[in-house]
This record gives C-alpha cells, structure tokens and sequence, in this order.
C-alpha cells in the first residue's frame, strides 16, 4: 500500500495540525519505538482518511524515530531498526531534500525533546550546508532528558552518549555544554541510592568511555564501592561484583592500585560466596557451584602477579581449583536428558512461533534458546548405523568428500565386514545426518522464532553484554567480541557474527582446556611452540567431558570435521564467500554459541535468584 503520493506538498501548518503531540500521548513508553509505533499508526489512519499531508507529515516523523541510535558511529549514527529478507525499515539516505528541509523549519515548533533531538540531529546529519544551531539543537534536548533508571533503559543512555559525541565534534563551537553534560552525569551519579539498582554503574561506564569525571574520579570511585558494600550485604551478589569491577576501574583510574585490587579481591570472594549458597541450599547446583569457583579464580588472575602475596592470591587459587574439582565431580550425578517425538516442519514453525510470541523479553529468549533442543549424538549414531545396516551397499563402496570449489577434503574408506575400520565409516554418516538436520531445524526453528523476537523486542549491544558478562562459560577477557557477535547475529549481520564467533568458539575450548590442565601447545622441529587448531583440540579426550557428549560432538562436525559444514578451517582459508556467510550452517553456529551462552547465563543466575527468594521468604 502507498503511503502518500509522490507529489504531496506539506508545509508548517500541516504540521502543526496533524495530531503529532497526541500521538506521542499516546505512545506507552516514552522511548523512540514507542513513538515511531504511535505515529505510524496515527499516519496509517490519516492516509485512509484522505489527509494525505497529515499523512505524510506524520510517516516523516514515525520513520525518523524508527531508527536506532548509534552514538559510537560517527559518520553513521542511525540504523534501521529492522532488515529482513533483504529489506530494511528507514534510513536517513531515505530523506528527500524537501524532507530534511521541512525538518529543519519544524524544530522550533517541536516541544517534545525526544522528538526534537531526533529531528535535530537528523537535519545536521543530512543538511547541506552544514548549520552547527542543529547539532546544538540536538545537544540541548538530548540533555535535558530525564537521568534515571527508566529513562536510562529507554534511549537516554544513547541520548546522553550522542550529546557528548556532538560536543566533541564541535569542539569550542560547544560552548559549556560538554562541561554541563559532565556535571549532570556527575550529579546523578552521586546522588544515586541503591535503589536506582545499576543507574550509577551506567553513568560510571559512560564517564569513562568519554574520558570524563577526572575531578571527581576518588569520589566516583567511593560511591561505586558503597553501592557494591550494599548490595553485597543485601545479598544481591550479581549487581555486587558489577559495582565492584566499576570501583576497580576507578580506583586505578584514581592512581590507588591498592584499593582497586581489593575491589577484585571482594569480587571473586562474591563468586565464592554463590558457589558455596548453590552447594548448601535447597535446590543445591554442584554444576552452578563449580562454574562460580572457576569464574572465582578467574577474577583472582587478573591480579598481577607482583601484587599478589599481600593477599595471598596464590593460595587462595589452590583452594578454589580443588573446591571447584570436587563440585565438578559431584555435578556429574545431576545430570540428566530429556527426549521428545520427531514433527513435521509446519507444526515445527507454529510451535517455534508460539514458544516465543507475546511472551517478556527473558522468557522469549529463554524459549529461543531451547527452540532446539540440540543434536544428541547417540540418537545419530543409533539412525546412522541403522541406516548402514539397511543399506549395506552404499557402506561397501569408498567415497570422496569434496569441497564446494573441487577440491578432495576427506575420505570414507570401504567398510569391511566385521573389520576394524567401523567407526572411519559410521562418523561420515553421521555427520551427513547431523547436517541434514540442521537445515530442518534452521528454517522449522530458529528462524521463525528469530523473526518474532526481533518484531518483538528492540534490543541492544549492551543487552547482549549483560547477558555475556555473566556467562560462566565465556572467558573473561572475550566478553565484549562475544557479546558482539551475538547482536552482529541478531541484527541480521551473520556475515560479521560468524567471523567473529569462529575464533572465539575455538578460543573457548582452548581455554577450558588449560583451565582443566591440559596441554594446547605443540612443539615443532625447531622447538617452537605453536597453539592447537581446534580440530586438534577437539580430538582431546576431556573435551568430552568438559563439553558433554552432545556438545562436543556439535562442535567438531559443524566447525571441525572435512565430512561437514567444516567452517572453522573453511573461514581461516578464506573459502568462506559472501553467500556462504549466511547460509543455514552459519545461522546455526550463531544460535548454537547464543544457546551456549544463554543457558548457562540462565542456570547460574536465575537458579541464584530463586535461591535467594526462598532464603528471603524463609527469613521473613
């Protein structure tokens, strides 16, 4: 359907006339989706009408508040909020001339500062000349939002980001503002209570991003360790070592090293603290307890090693590596699998969509999580040698794996009957049925799921962080590139997200393996030592047992093993092209590491808070 005709003329009084401030009125939260919704469906209702200006008039605004502000981008700070199948919502290339023209004449009119920030900064961004009263513009309203913990949630983090990063653009043409940014942020931040839960965290982080608070940093600093004491007594452990990392950081920032490693020293004592409640509780996680003594140790190695004997950091590693073996072995006796009946793809679409639909954001991405509930490994060797059995010639006869550009990549060698070569001729099979599967799965699965989350809920890098951040599975210093990647994947990037994931999965399994003492090196000739691939470090009998059976089997067949997908070698030759960076084998190894990362941010935090709500409804 046509928005408007391509000749509609519009002009102030059209503007004023629309209906855009009850719109915004309307709109149920006051964040730029909520407004972009509201405004669409106020100028769907004038087109119909026939007020085809008050039509246009209002799809010009709902498209300029569609966009997602990108404030660490400057030369493109906008992004379409959603791209599909090759389409996308508005970008501001999308503006004709006599659209940035008509917004330049309408902000003054405009007395809503979201709407007014958004229109500004698009008129900047666009207008030829260039005229720094819309930067400025833009800097004003973006400022004078509100700073809480609602407001923070709802775009006034990348509100507040681009103001600053407009007041560094235009330097002394700023003025006073970037000083009275400073000063708001500072105020806030101060003035914070526990109560506002991770708002000073927020501020903190975006002072230190731009380089700001230097004055105030020793006061910074004591009020994020007053917060982390709080929460941490209140027993809010999660938001106590977030708090405490914030404190570190400013402590350095502030030249006191000392205090900054006993925010670190605090912070893994916090792991130690759940890993022992998961232990003794009435829900008791050996499996939760011993990921919190390794994410224990953890934080106790960023230490340096000059500065550990006054806290004996030594030590107190060696007791937590046997504490968390223990609870490892224990874990094992907790485990256990659920099964469920094969379905046709049409009712596996309608039940992906309904797992996800209408539901909160946790909850819809819990369900996205486990759409699928994995390969296991046993079932496709039960089918795979079933399959041998049932079609005994195909197995007789050798065969060549070859790649998409011709070359012989792997081998199946005749099966002998009753010889040793067994399991050279059932792995192929496997993995043959492993990657047919997938493709079910993919377009049955995960994407019908992927694209009502994505209609669904509007997130952000920094959700994905968060979500990382607390992930016992991920190593510390890869939190951010994951944290990347998964969003890249997301936003329907996968090209980006698999060139990141791939070595970051591969750098996953390199690190549990050191974390459970093995060796990942290699000596050459020359007695250089050289890291393992991952095909190498997958061949590693405790792979399995870090990883589980089903896990490590996924592993290797979709990154790993000739026979299938093989992307980790396939990206790191450079065979991987632009079609084949989208394809069903890389969607999947994109939801397969968010799956990973989920679930065990899932266990380990919400199985904590159940724990702790209980241990409050006790003590009441």
């Amino acid at each position: 359907m046509e928005r408007y005709p391509e000749n509609t003329n519009i002009s102030l009084d059209d503007f004023n006339a629309c209906g855009w401030r009850e719109a915004l009125e309307e709109a149920r939260r006051e964040d730029y989706s909520s407004m972009w919704q509201q405004l669409s469906s106020r100028a769907r209702k004038a087109t119909e009408e026939g007020n085809l200006e008050a039509g246009k008039v209002l799809w010009l605004l709902a498209d300029a508040c569609s966009m997602m502000l990108k404030p660490n981008s400057l030369n493109e700070p906008f992004a379409p909020f959603m791209v599909m199948d090759g389409k996308r919502s508005a970008l501001p290339e999308d503006f004709k001339n006599e659209d940035i023209e008509f917004f330049s004449q309408i902000i003054p009119l405009i007395d809503e500062p979201k709407l007014c920030a958004r229109i500004s900064d698009i008129a900047w961004l666009l207008l030829k000349p260039k005229n720094p009263q819309h930067a400025l513009s833009a800097i004003d309203n973006y400022k004078s939002i509100e700073i809480g913990t609602e407001s923070w949630i709802r775009d006034g983090r990348e509100c507040w980001d681009r103001a600053i990063q407009l007041c560094l653009m235009l330097r002394a043409g700023a003025g006073e503002r970037l000083k009275e940014i400073e000063s708001k942020i500072v105020e806030a931040l101060k003035e914070s209570s526990p109560e506002d839960g991770y708002l000073a965290n927020w501020l903190a982080d975006l002072l230190l991003k731009h380089h700001l608070g230097v004055k105030d940093k020793k006061d910074i600093a004591e009020k994020l360790e007053a917060l982390a004491t709080y929460f941490e007594d209140s027993g809010d452990l999660h938001r106590a070592r977030d708090y405490l990392d914030a404190a570190s950081e400013w402590y350095k920032k502030s030249e006191d090293t000392p205090q900054s490693i006993v925010m670190i020293v605090r912070n893994a004592e916090c792991w130690v603290k759940e890993a022992i409640a998961r232990q003794s509780g009435d829900n008791p996680s050996n499996m939760v307890a011993a990921s919190f003594y390794e994410s224990a140790i953890h934080k106790y190695r960023t230490i340096p090693k000059a500065l550990r004997d006054q806290h004996n950091v030594e030590e107190r590693i060696v007791e937590l590596r046997g504490l968390m073996n223990e609870a490892g072995e224990n874990s094992l006796n907790e485990m256990g699998q659920i099964t469920s009946g094969p379905i046709d793809i049409s009712e596996l679409i309608e039940n992906s969509v309904k797992a996800v639909k209408g539901k909160e954001l946790s909850e819809a991405l819990l369900q996205f999580a486990n759409v699928y509930r994995g390969a296991r490994a046993d079932k496709i060797r039960s089918f795979s040698e079933e399959m041998i059995r049932n079609h005994p010639l195909q197995s007789l006869f050798a065969a060549t794996h070859m790649s998409s550009d011709g070359r012989v990549v792997a081998k199946k060698p005749a099966a002998v009957l009753g010889g040793e070569n067994q399991e050279a001729v059932i792995w192929p099979e496997m993995v043959k049925h492993y990657a047919m599967e997938l493709s079910l799965v993919v377009q049955g699965d995960i994407w019908p799921a992927l694209e009502v989350i994505r209609q669904e809920h509007r997130l952000k890098e920094a959700d994905f962080y968060s979500v990382v951040k607390r992930s016992p599975v991920v190593p510390p210093d890869r939190i951010r590139l994951m944290a990347k990647a998964l969003f890249q994947g997301f936003d329907g990037d996968f090209i980006s997200a698999l060139h990141l994931i791939i070595p970051q999965i591969e750098n996953l399994v390199r690190y549990h393996l050191k974390q459970h003492g093995e060796k990942t090196t290699n000596i050459d000739i020359n007695g250089i030592e050289n890291e393992n691939g991952l095909s190498t470090l997958m061949d590693n009998q405790k792979v399995e047992d870090i990883f589980g059976k089903d896990l490590s089997f996924e592993l290797k067949a979709i990154f790993c093993d000739p026979f299938g997908p093989n992307l980790r070698n396939e990206l790191a030759h450079g065979l991987i092209g632009y079609e084949e960076s989208q394809n069903i084998y890389s969607i999947y190894a994109w939801w397969l590491a968010f799956r990973l990362i989920f679930n065990t941010f899932w266990n380990s935090n919400h199985a904590n808070q159940q724990e702790n709500e209980g241990q409050a409804e006790d003590n009441a």
